[in-house]
């Protein structure tokens, strides 16, 4: 159904392109895979498999069916499944589809080599709890691993692990320490690096590396922009002006009225609100721009509605253009900084995008 009300997203398969280069060229001496769980970080999963079909040295997945419905829409590079198999139908169906399965507990393993048929070995990444304390085998486990992985012969094995704090001031280096202590002599394959061991830690990248937020134009860094490692936006979200209030000195703004003009005001109202995905926690300060100009959201957001201050905007009147985040006709606006206005992630943001907003492809 078309929607005549201005708000959309725009999707930049050439940014997202960009972004994949810019991986390869923070990390040249590994193999890329391209992560699309969740929608393709809300990116939309076809989407992005469309863009990256003829650059992605693999496609890191959730779902055992999502996988499958990469083969069967053609993929022929690796697939991951992130977080193994859940159930024997699972299991079935990665072998059926020739999917990577990441294994993390025994349990998992014991499901596989219950039906592992040695004449059609599948490649296996065992994942390795070096810190993060979430999934992967401990230290206490790897005895009984490396028994259980004699259970399972001709697998194509390659270790993993992920960092809990690659973004922050602990880094990797004692996790890639632990690491390297718990996988003793091996010299397989190892996959270690997400989206901040990438941009920042060389010795955390292995021979697979796992970008992820990187690849749709956002920072893992909260003291670093996007910007500063050539990183694109690849979704933009748009809207229009569609009311004028003329303040003064006094008036409220909103539900609650928690904003208060401090001097006579012209404030815009935006088609787009938390229904739409934007965040209702953004505040009063949160930056958007209008007809080219950053300005920043006053009071309280909506359902369908946030309200900005144009004061100083005189181009902006019904029908003006405004960016909510990324780049578009009203400007552009970082989707880093609307994530730290509202106290969030950029992650959170596009993943929260709702699916009423309709999404038009940028060429």
């Amino acid at each position: 159904m078309n929607c005549s009300r201005p708000i959309h997203a725009t999707f930049d398969g050439r940014a997202l392109q960009h972004n994949y280069r810019v991986a390869r060229q923070y990390a040249p001496g590994a193999r890329i895979w391209a992560v699309i769980k969740a929608n393709a970080y809300g990116h939309g999963l076809w989407r992005a498999v469309d863009a990256l079909r003829s650059e992605a040295d693999g496609f890191a997945v959730l779902e055992p069916e999502t996988g499958a419905a990469l083969r069967e829409a053609g993929i022929e590079q690796p697939i991951l499944l992130l977080e193994g198999v859940f159930s024997t139908r699972d299991w079935r169906l990665a072998r059926e589809h020739r999917l990577t399965a990441v294994a993390h507990c025994d349990e998992q393993l014991a499901m596989l080599a219950a039906d592992w048929r040695s004449e059609a070995p599948l490649s296996l990444y065992i994942k390795i709890n070096s810190g993060m304390n979430r999934l992967g085998f401990s230290g206490a486990e790897m005895a009984a691993l490396r028994q259980r992985l004699t259970e399972l012969p001709g697998a194509g094995l390659t270790y993993m692990t992920h960092f809990a704090d690659a973004d922050g001031a602990r880094g990797v280096q004692e996790q890639c320490r632990r690491f390297h202590e718990l996988i003793g002599d091996w010299r397989g394959p190892v996959s270690l690096g997400n989206s901040a061991a990438i941009l920042r830690h060389p010795e955390g990248h292995g021979d697979w590396v796992r970008p992820g937020v990187m690849l749709y134009g956002g920072s893992p860094f909260s003291d670093v922009s996007a910007e500063k490692f050539d990183l694109r936006p690849v979704m933009s979200l748009e809207s229009r002006l569609i009311g004028i209030q003329h303040l003064q000195a006094g008036d409220r703004v909103g539900y609650g009225g928690n904003f208060v003009a401090e001097k006579d005001m012209r404030i815009g109202i935006v088609a787009c609100g938390y229904a739409d995905g934007y965040p209702r926690h953004a505040g009063t300060g949160t930056p958007i721009a209008v007809c080219g100009v950053r300005t920043r959201l006053v009071g309280r957001i909506s359902m369908d509605m946030l309200t900005c201050d144009v004061t100083e905007i005189p181009a902006a009147q019904l029908g003006a253009p405004v960016t909510l985040w990324g780049q578009g006709e009203g400007g552009y606006i970082p989707a880093d900084q609307v994530a730290a206005a509202a106290g969030t992630i950029c992650y959170e943001l596009f993943c929260a995008v709702a699916p009423r907003v309709p999404v038009d492809m940028r060429a």
